[in-house]
C-alpha cells in the first residue's frame, strides 16, 4: 500500500527543490551586470524546460534503470524510458513516479548551476545546445554511479546523501572546464564588474535556503528522523556559514556585505548537502563555518589563477561540495547515522575519508574533462562565445531584444492624475 506520509512529502519536498532553480535565476541574475541580466536568468529557466523533458525521455532510465552487463556500473538501461512502465508501480510505499519526479529537481538545477561561471559571455544558442549534451554524458552516468544501486561509487560505500559529488562538484568542475574554454570577459581584473541588484541576491539566496530544506530532508525519502535530522542539520550549517564568510569579509576588507551574506549561505548549504544525515547538528554548525571561512577565500582564487569565474560557481559549488564530502569522514557520528558510519574524529578508521576522497577524485576529473571536450567541440562547430561587440552592447539587447529595465521609457511621463481643485498642473512633461 502507498504510504501517503511519506509520499505526500517528497512530492512537496520536489516542489521545493524546483523552486530552487528560479531562486538560482534571481541569485545569479543580481549578481550579474545589468545588461545581460536577463539572459543570465534565461540560462537557468531554459534548463527546467529542456532537462525536464530529457529526464522523461532518457535521463531516469539511464540514471535509475537497470543497467547490464559490465556497463551496469556506469550507467542505467532503457528499460524504464518514457516513465509509462512506472504508472501504478511503487517501491516501499513510494510512487516511483514521486520519485522520478523528486530526482528531475536534482538534475534540472545541476545544470542550471554551472551557467553563473561563464555569465556575460555566452552564445545562447551555444547554452541551449550544451544543456542536454551535458546532462546526458555528464550528470546522467555521474548520477547513476553515485545513487543507483548499480552504481560504481555508491558500491564502495561512498556517501552522498543529497548531491555532494552528483551536484555540486559535478557543476562546479564543468564550470571550471567552462570558463577555461570561453576565456575571460573583457575588462576582467580591470573593470568592476559588481552585482548590478544585491535585492535579487538576497532573495534567490532566500529562495535557495528555503527550497534546500527539501533538497536535503527530502532525501531520505520519508517523512521520518533523519528527515528532520537532514532539516536541522541545513539550517544550523548554514547560519555558521553566513557567519563565517562575515567574519573573513571584516577581517579583510574591513566591511561586512550584504553580497557576502547570500554567498555565505549558499556555501553552507553546498557543505552540508552530501552530509546531513551522517552529521550531528553540532558538527553540521563545524562544518559550516569551515565552509564559509575557506569559500570566502576560495572566490578570490580566479584572480590569482587567471580564470574567469563570473559568479562564484567554482569557489562555492566545487570547493564547498568538497569540503561536505570529505567531512563526513571527519565528522559522521554513529549518533546520526544510527551507527552505520563513524568519522575519524569520532572514533573511526581513516578508510571512510579515503573514499570520500575517492569519489570526489573521479566525480572532479570526469567531469571537468568531459565537459572542456563537449565545450570544445560546440566551439569548434558553432563558435560559444559571442563576438565583442555583443559582450560590450550587452546580451539582452543583443541576443534578447529586450531588456531587464526600460530606462528610456522611464526617462519622461506624462502626467496623468485628475486636477487637484485650485492647482495648475504644468503642461511640460516631468522629469524624473
Amino acid at each position: 500500500m502507498i504510504d501517503s506520509g511519506n509520499t505526500a512529502w517528497v512530492l512537496v519536498s520536489a516542489a521545493l527543490v524546483m523552486l530552487m532553480t528560479p531562486g538560482l535565476a534571481f541569485f545569479y541574475g543580481g549578481m550579474a551586470r545589468a545588461k545581460s541580466v536577463l539572459n543570465m536568468m534565461l540560462m537557468s529557466f531554459t534548463s527546467i524546460a529542456i532537462v525536464s523533458v530529457l529526464w522523461v525521455l532518457v535521463g531516469y532510465s539511464l540514471t535509475f534503470g537497470s543497467g547490464s552487463g559490465p556497463l551496469a556500473p556506469f550507467i542505467g538501461g532503457l528499460d524504464t524510458v518514457g516513465l509509462t512502465s512506472l504508472i501504478g508501480t511503487d517501491t516501499d510505499g513510494l510512487p516511483d513516479l514521486v520519485f522520478a519526479g523528486f530526482q528531475m529537481m536534482f538534475a534540472v538545477i545541476t545544470v542550471a548551476l554551472i551557467s553563473g561561471a561563464i555569465a556575460d559571455r555566452a552564445k545562447f544558442g551555444a547554452w541551449l545546445l550544451f544543456v542536454p549534451i551535458w546532462a546526458l554524458i555528464v550528470y546522467f552516468p555521474v548520477a547513476h554511479w553515485v545513487w543507483s544501486a548499480d552504481g560504481w561509487i555508491f558500491g564502495l560505500g561512498v556517501i552522498d546523501f543529497a548531491g555532494g559529488t552528483a551536484v555540486h562538484i559535478n557543476a562546479g568542475a564543468a564550470a571550471l572546464a567552462l570558463t577555461l574554454v570561453l576565456g575571460r570577459r573583457k575588462g576582467f581584473g580591470s573593470e568592476s564588474m559588481r552585482p548590478h541588484n544585491l535585492p535579487f541576491v538576497l532573495l534567490g539566496a532566500a529562495l535557495l535556503w528555503f527550497g534546500w530544506f527539501g533538497f536535503n530532508a527530502g532525501s531520505g525519502l520519508a517523512a521520518d528522523g533523519t528527515a528532520a535530522l537532514a532539516l536541522v542539520n541545513t539550517q544550523v550549517a548554514t547560519a555558521a556559514a553566513t557567519g563565517a564568510w562575515m567574519l573573513v569579509e571584516r577581517i579583510r576588507y574591513g566591511k561586512v556585505t550584504a553580497l557576502g551574506f547570500a554567498s555565505g549561505a549558499v556555501a553552507g548549504l553546498v557543505a552540508i548537502t552530501p552530509a546531513a544525515s551522517t552529521l550531528t547538528p553540532v558538527g553540521s554548525v563545524i562544518l559550516g563555518l569551515i565552509a564559509g571561512a575557506v569559500c570566502a577565500y576560495a572566490i578570490s582564487w580566479k584572480y590569482k589563477f587567471k580564470y574567469d569565474d563570473a559568479l562564484d560557481v567554482v569557489g562555492i559549488h566545487l570547493v564547498g561540495g568538497i569540503i561536505g564530502s570529505l567531512a563526513i569522514g571527519l565528522l559522521a557520528s554513529s549518533l546520526a547515522s544510527g551507527g552505520e558510519v563513524e568519522g575519524l574524529l569520532y572514533g573511526g578508521s581513516i578508510s571512510l575519508l579515503g573514499l570520500q576522497a575517492l569519489g570526489v577524485f573521479a566525480v572532479l576529473v570526469y567531469s571537468f574533462a568531459v565537459t572542456w571536450v563537449i565545450a570544445k567541440v560546440i566551439d569548434l562547430v558553432m563558435g560559444f562565445r559571442i563576438p565583442e561587440h555583443v559582450e560590450t552592447n550587452g546580451l539582452d539587447h543583443e541576443l534578447h531584444s529586450e531588456t531587464a529595465y526600460a530606462f528610456d521609457d522611464l526617462d519622461h511621463i506624462e502626467l496623468s492624475s485628475p486636477t487637484p481643485p485650485g492647482e495648475e498642473v504644468p503642461s511640460q512633461q516631468v522629469r524624473l
